[in-house]
């Protein structure tokens, strides 16, 4: 942490007309049993507050928040046996990741005590909660209107939220981020001034306030509009999309093309999209004078793909991004983390995103489909340009999309035709149609004169548990999914 930035707090925190719910000023006492009840107190309070942390600072008159100096060393301080700061640790619960930090400060030395804010669970001390009223810290038991009010306020960890780069200057918040991509994708005119440019990226939560009039950028901020991802720290920048073309069907081949992207899902997804679709081989079809080419998969398919790989990663997964793989007979789309719905239910169930942000700006964007509706289009282009259907999986901690080439009905697998026939049963019963021999045929490209074919698929659908008849008493009613 920048001595620059410590002391701009500090100011900031003296600046306050008197003490706040989450921030406590000390002479010298030290008192441990004192401390550890203000962390707990503090850091409820500060979750109540919409605070990401509470203080302590030595050295501040609290009447005043004049600086009048502290000898408190908290690296040499010890109590029961113990170094302060690991007693400490041991005495609070949940674990919470507070920092002790000695500053320099113009008018004297000042110890600051940084206290997250609650998550997930209030923080007690040796087993009992506490909470800031005032200058009293009483049990948060007693207080049932504030536990309430802090058990609403504990929302899950929101990864978007989370800083991708402190206390920038507004000078690095423009440099750092195409803020003029920002601008032409959601539609606003970009504003004559720099505050009005703030104003907007701190409305779309993409940067937030930090202390002595600079910025910090979010992960959100970053993640979609940085001009360099490799600018903010590595677990961020390998959150970049990765692109990888072999000349065969499989690894061991031929690397025709590699592409390990630097930009912004936003700034670059055009560009993402626009490469992809050049690379991807196309069929030529003769027209009613000219031969035409078409591309082997969907683009809206691709781009859906893609678009979903982004939104639904599980971002704490270290280490790991989207990935891209081209072989000649398929594409396969990857994210880091295990789908939250079941993956032959991808097509009919709402999505359950972790990056709610994320994916309500991309669609604000027209990055992608409405939602509920994006897989949907997948399937359904997938079945117009009579491909085998796509393969919805997870291993290894990740989701996975595979889309085929062109393969005929004889050179499907059985588990293929199974699965194309699935997916064709949920179309239908989304559309409020039921599916039928005849229907299935045509998806299949089977002619009906060999509709003993598609019976057979039919029948493994049914013995697989995908499908049922939707009205048992009349058979030729058609097939719905299981589910439904």
């Amino acid at each position: 942490m920048s001595l620059v930035r410590d002391v701009a707090l500090v100011d900031e925190l003296r600046a306050l007309p008197a003490e706040a719910p989450w921030v406590e000023f000390k002479g010298n006492n030290t008192d441990p049993d004192m401390i550890g009840k203000r962390c707990s107190a503090l850091s409820n309070a500060a979750r109540i507050e919409g605070r990401d942390f509470a203080y302590m600072l030595w050295g501040v008159d609290d009447a005043s928040h004049a600086v009048i100096g502290t000898d408190f060393n908290p690296e040499a301080h010890k109590t029961h046996g113990q170094v302060l700061q690991l007693w400490l640790a041991n005495s609070l619960q949940p674990s919470i990741a507070f920092s002790f930090r000695v500053i320099d400060h113009p008018e004297g030395r000042l110890v600051l005590l940084e206290i997250p804010a609650a998550t997930g669970t209030p923080v007690a001390f040796n087993s009992i909660a506490y909470i800031r009223i005032g200058s009293a810290t009483p049990k948060l038991t007693d207080y049932p209107d504030r536990y309430q009010q802090l058990i609403e306020r504990m929302l899950p960890y929101r990864w978007e939220q989370g800083i991708a780069r402190q206390f920038a200057s507004g000078d690095d918040v423009l440099r750092l981020l195409d803020y003029s991509q920002y601008f032409r994708l959601t539609k606003q005119p970009l504003p004559d001034n720099r505050s009005g440019i703030f104003d907007k990226l701190e409305g779309d939560r993409l940067i937030v306030r930090d202390v002595g009039d600079r910025w910090n950028i979010t992960n959100l901020g970053a993640i979609l509009f940085a001009n360099r991802l490799p600018d903010f720290e590595a677990s961020l920048a390998r959150k970049a999309v990765r692109f990888v073309a072999y000349a065969g069907k499989n690894r061991a081949a031929t690397v025709m093309h590699r592409h390990d992207g630097q930009k912004g899902y936003a700034v670059g997804f055009e560009g993402l999209v626009g490469y992809l679709n050049d690379l991807v081989p196309k069929n030529e079809h003769i027209g009613t004078a000219l031969r035409e080419a078409h591309p082997l998969f969907p683009e809206l398919a691709i781009r859906e793909l893609v678009a979903n790989a982004l939104i639904h990663q599980d971002m704490t997964v270290s280490g790991a991004g989207p990935q891209i793989e081209l072989f000649s007979d398929r594409i396969e789309i990857s994210n880091p983390g295990t789908p939250l719905v079941k993956p032959e239910r991808m097509i009919d169930l709402p999505p359950r995103s972790r990056n709610a942000e994320l994916a309500s700006l991309m669609r604000r964007m027209a990055m992608c489909e409405e939602q509920g509706s994006g897989l949907d289009k997948v399937v359904e282009q997938v079945e117009i340009f009579q491909l085998p259907a796509p393969l919805f999986r997870s291993e290894d901690n990740s989701t996975q999309v595979v889309l085929y080439g062109p393969r005929s009905f004889a050179e499907m697998t059985p588990e293929e035709r199974v699965r194309a026939c699935y997916f064709h049963a949920v179309l239908k019963f989304l559309s409020g149609d039921r599916m039928k021999n005849a229907s299935l045929c045509t998806r299949l490209g089977v002619a009906s004169r060999n509709a003993a074919q598609v019976t057979a698929v039919i029948n493994k659908t049914l013995k697989a548990g995908l499908i049922r008849v939707a009205d048992p008493e009349h058979p030729r009613a058609g097939y719905v999914p299981h589910w439904a």
